[in-house]
């Protein structure tokens, strides 16, 4: 039996389409065949060679959703559910050892230093070869953390629930909204389509979201956002005005940096209350260093500074109960469907933002 992928074999260069044979399984592994496989923005980045963690040749794409094939001796989801062929699942991007002190101490396997991404550093050298989604099949590992996925009718719906849905609901869950607070969302991308929706699922009263592109700030309205600041038609101080005139002067509670700039942290800390919090999830891969005055924009402010690096088991399955009770919503976000073949074509539209969200659909 032979799969289909789409190799990253050099920084910058098209990928290839290669066959690959599917080896005999492992106890505990698991194959499926992938029905969506998101292209991430981040996924971008690692094909242009800024994310020192890519090996090549790789299989990019940490995002998939798909059927089971076969499984190797007995595995079982997350809810305790023997995983069984012909079982529709969504899985956690992340492997990690189980061991070290991050996994068993701290409890953080997200810190874990052994972590291994699927279609970020398993390289297509390593056996099983089938490592990343921009393929039709995938062989999880024994130790992926594997949720059943029943009622979803368009699988393309799915696959950011896992990348950007998981990390917003990482930060959430390490700074909770609580009800009636005021909320800044920087970017209108998928991470920060998220963060407005989970902000007024906790109970957000106001939501802003500053953005450059009116179409995607417009679907953050749909998602709940109740203030929209376009930066290419305001000033910051404009915009700064019209967060203070809703706030009473204050400035917002918690602020969702969902751009990775340098730039949009500095207005982002301009823009925090006193003992506020703000939410880094935006920086995926290194843009270089961002001076902050410490003291009177952290210090004297008595600010929260919170890092956010990816997600765990827990928080792939928040974002995708968001997901399924909003499923037509969500549906908005994919605006742009691929063959596997033209995965290339798929990486481009996202680095020239023409895409809000690609999903290759092997089938």
């Amino acid at each position: 039996m032979k799969a289909k992928a789409m190799v990253l074999r050099e920084f910058c260069q098209s990928l290839e389409l290669t066959e690959v044979d599917i080896p005999v399984l492992t106890e505990g592994q698991v194959l499926v065949k992938l029905a969506a496989s998101g292209v991430c923005g981040s996924d971008v980045h690692m094909w242009k060679g800024e994310d020192p963690r890519t090996p090549r040749p790789i299989i990019l794409g940490h995002e998939g959703v798909g059927t089971v094939v076969e499984v190797k001796g007995q595995k079982r989801t997350m809810s305790g559910e023997p995983l069984k062929p012909g079982d529709f699942i969504l899985w956690n991007r992340g492997l990690t050892c189980g061991d070290c002190y991050y996994c068993t101490v701290l409890n953080e396997p997200w810190l874990c230093t052994e972590r291994k991404t699927y279609g970020i550093n398993r390289s297509f050298s390593e056996v099983p070869h089938l490592n990343g989604c921009y393929a039709d099949h995938i062989i999880l590992a024994a130790r992926t953390d594997v949720f059943k996925v029943n009622g979803v009718t368009d699988p393309a719906v799915l696959v950011s629930a896992s990348c950007s849905g998981a990390t917003v609901a990482h930060a959430f869950d390490l700074h909770k909204v609580q009800y009636g607070d005021t909320v800044l969302v920087q970017g209108p991308g998928p991470l920060g389509v998220y963060a407005t929706a989970f902000a007024r699922r906790m109970g957000a009263a106001e939501v802003f979201v500053i953005g450059g592109t009116q179409s995607r700030l417009e679907l953050c309205r749909e998602f709940g956002a109740t203030v929209l600041l376009n930066r290419r038609s305001m000033t910051a101080d404009e915009r700064r005005q019209a967060i203070m005139d809703k706030t009473g002067g204050r400035g917002v509670d918690v602020i969702i940096e969902a751009v990775g700039d340098p730039s949009a942290v500095h207005e982002g800390l301009n823009l925090l209350r006193l003992g506020g919090a703000y939410l880094s999830v935006g920086f995926s891969q290194p843009p270089g260093e961002c001076q902050v005055d410490f003291f009177r924009e952290v210090v004297r402010k008595n600010a929260k500074i919170q890092g956010v690096w990816v997600s765990g088991a827990k928080h792939v399955y928040q974002s995708m109960q968001l997901v399924q009770e909003n499923q037509e919503l969500f549906a908005k976000m994919v605006t742009h469907r691929f063959r596997l073949e033209d995965a290339n074509t798929a990486l481009e539209v996202m680095a020239n933002r023409q895409a809000l969200k690609a999903v290759l659909m092997p089938e």
